[in-house]
């Protein structure tokens, strides 16, 4: 399979990391992290997200399709988090391994399918009392005129990485993006932050409450 970042993963963060930072910040401040915990990030990328938990003496996970950007990753990271080239639609970790999965501005490059499938396995590996953070876009309303212009940069951004990612980004926000995704899962939305003018969700989420 052709990695579709073997051209950009070098440049990746000088590109996107000013808009990313902030984001990331965001769901740090929705979550902060304890001591000894046990974090997952799915689409890990270039490991610019996986970086701001170290601090926090986490144990640190991501897995990532792209070769490319696990090269990027394990050059950052080093020996200081495990770093796995693999499908989250199969992930190979144990059941509840983690206190903590996160994903970043990776959930709306999939089909509906796929995106389902790896939530499912987002809520398999995930502790009991564990949490999913997700960062995404979302469908608005916009405001003017932070939103508007936020939404022009987003949708030329997605449109110049191919006529597929472009479909899958406009399914996600068609079919209301992070804050509806969950209905025909076990996990359940607790908190949700809008930004940027209503174009980015935060969301933390958790496992559905069994009813007796």
């Amino acid at each position: 399979m052709i990695d579709p970042y073997h051209r950009v993963a070098g440049i990746y963060d000088r590109l996107f990391d000013n808009m990313n930072k902030g984001l990331r910040l965001a769901g740090i401040r929705m979550f902060r992290p304890a001591s000894g915990m046990n974090i997952l990030d799915v689409g890990c990328g270039t490991g610019a997200h996986l970086e701001l938990y170290r601090r926090y003496d986490c144990h640190l996970y991501g897995i990532d399709l792209s070769p490319a950007m696990l090269a990027v990753a394990q050059k950052r990271l080093g020996p200081n988090a495990q770093l796995d080239l693999g499908n989250a639609t199969r992930m190979t970790y144990p059941d509840q391994t983690f206190d903590l999965v996160f994903s970043m501005l990776t959930l709306h490059e999939m089909d509906a399918p796929t995106r389902l499938a790896v939530i499912a396995e987002m809520a398999r590996v995930l502790k009991p009392d564990g949490r999913v953070l997700l960062i995404d876009f979302h469908p608005g309303p916009y405001l003017p005129l932070k939103g508007w212009i936020s939404k022009l940069i987003i949708s030329i951004s997605e449109l110049a990485a191919g006529r597929k990612h472009f479909q899958n980004y406009r399914q996600f926000i068609r079919s209301g993006g992070l804050e509806l995704t969950f209905n025909e899962t076990a996990l359940q939305l607790q908190k949700t932050s809008i930004l940027a003018g209503g174009t980015f969700a935060v969301c933390l989420i958790g496992h559905r409450l069994q009813r007796s």
